[in-house]
Formats: structure tokens, sequence, C-alpha cells
């Protein structure tokens, strides 16, 4: 198939075969928690203590992490094929770190912090404690760079250009179940877009998609790549 543009979200099941666990993963550091008290800014404002131990462990298992198939199949997609944006859920730097280039992080990254009081950004260190201080306005407001529930997620306005213009639409591990990212493959196929699901089992959307492919991320993603990349050569 010729595409000349391509957007594809990610969510958090292409991370999973490199360690790192879903909400669902039954006894994964979700589990843990009640995402109320570490996922909201009501759980931040309660015990910023609680959110930060959270997040650090989080961001020590991310940089641990290694990228697997899946996202150098699609660095591969990008390098060779047509203009490629990932539109990721996910907070580790997994794509970046394949070689992807052209990527959106809509619910932030776990390496950086945000100042709460003037909105300033910067690299996060490993361990973030409460009265982080902001190294703009040096407020004792510091924060993980991640959109909690209730927040609006980031880079929407580029996003919704990105679906309004795309030829392919391609959602991979993720459940179907958090708007607006649920709702990214109607947008897209009303754009006129094909749309296709790579997934380890059917998401809360399936029935959306134009077409469907199911397996482990590493084998389904690099096959469809690899196939995609052959048609483009061949066709």
């Amino acid at each position: 198939m010729r595409a000349r543009r391509i957007v594809i979200l990610t969510g958090a099941g292409i991370s999973a075969e490199s360690g790192l666990g879903t909400f669902r993963d039954a006894g994964g550091v979700w589990s843990r928690y009640d995402l109320v008290d570490v996922a909201t800014p009501e759980g931040f404002a309660r015990d910023p203590a609680l959110v930060h131990e959270f997040y650090n462990a989080r961001r020590v298992s991310a940089r641990a992490a290694q990228p697997n198939a899946a996202h150098h199949a699609l660095a591969r997609l990008e390098a060779r094929g047509p203009e490629v944006t990932l539109v990721t859920q996910n907070v580790d730097d997994l794509h970046e770190r394949a070689g992807s280039r052209r990527v959106l992080h809509m619910h932030g990254r776990l390496d950086g912090a945000l100042c709460g009081a003037c909105g300033h950004r910067w690299d996060a260190a490993e361990t973030m404690a409460p009265g982080e201080a902001c190294p703009s306005c040096a407020a004792g407001a510091g924060r993980p760079d991640v959109v909690w529930f209730g927040e609006m997620p980031y880079h929407m306005p580029e996003i919704e250009a990105l679906l309004a213009r795309c030829d392919i639409f391609v959602a991979i591990g993720t459940s179907g179940n958090v708007y607006p990212a649920s709702a990214f493959v109607e947008e897209a196929a009303m754009a006129g877009a094909h749309t296709l699901e790579l997934n380890k089992e059917p998401s809360e959307v399936a029935r959306a998609f134009g077409e469907t492919r199911y397996g482990p991320a590493s084998q389904v993603v690099p096959a469809w790549v690899e196939e995609f990349l052959g048609g483009s050569r061949h066709g």
C-alpha cells in the first residue's frame, strides 16, 4: 500500500516485552497502588512523597529497560518509509532509544520534571522528592512531567492535525479504553485513512479498525513493517 503519511499510536503493550508492566498486569507496579493516590493532581496534593516514590521506581525501571524488536521496527519504518509520526501514551523513552525521531509523548515523560508554579520543564533527577526546587522560579513545586488523570494530554492540536491528513493509522499495544486516544481510530477513518490494530488481543475499540492483527508486539510489528516496506519497494 502506498502512503505518504502514517500516524502510529503506541500504548503500554509495546513496552511490556521490555519489562515495563501495563495497568492490567497482575502483581505489577500499578497493582500495588491506588491510581487515585499516585496518578491524580489531588493525590499529589495529599501525599507528594508517595507520588514521588511511585514515579522514582518507575523511572529506575524505565532507564533499565531496553527497546525491543517492535520499537526497532518502527524506527526502521521511519528511516526507510514515508512520513511517520509516533504518538505514544507511554512515558518511557524506548522509542527514542531505538532510533525514532518523530515522537509525540501525549502523556509526558518520566525523565522530565515540571514546575507546578510556573510551568518550567527540566530533566528529572533519578530520584525526586517533595519540595523539589524549580531551577527557573525556585518554587518548591517540582513534580513528574507526566499527564495525570483529569489533566489534558499534551500535543493534542498537532495530533488532531496529523490524524486529519494521514493515509494510514496504526494502533499498537493499546487497550482502547482511555480517551481521547480511544477515539483516534474513528477520527483517522473519517479522514479516509486505512486503519490497523496490532495488539496482543482485541482492544475495546477493535471493531472500529479496518484491519486487525494479533500476537506479541515483538512479532506482529516487525512483520507488518517488513511487509509494508517490501510492498513500498515493489508497489
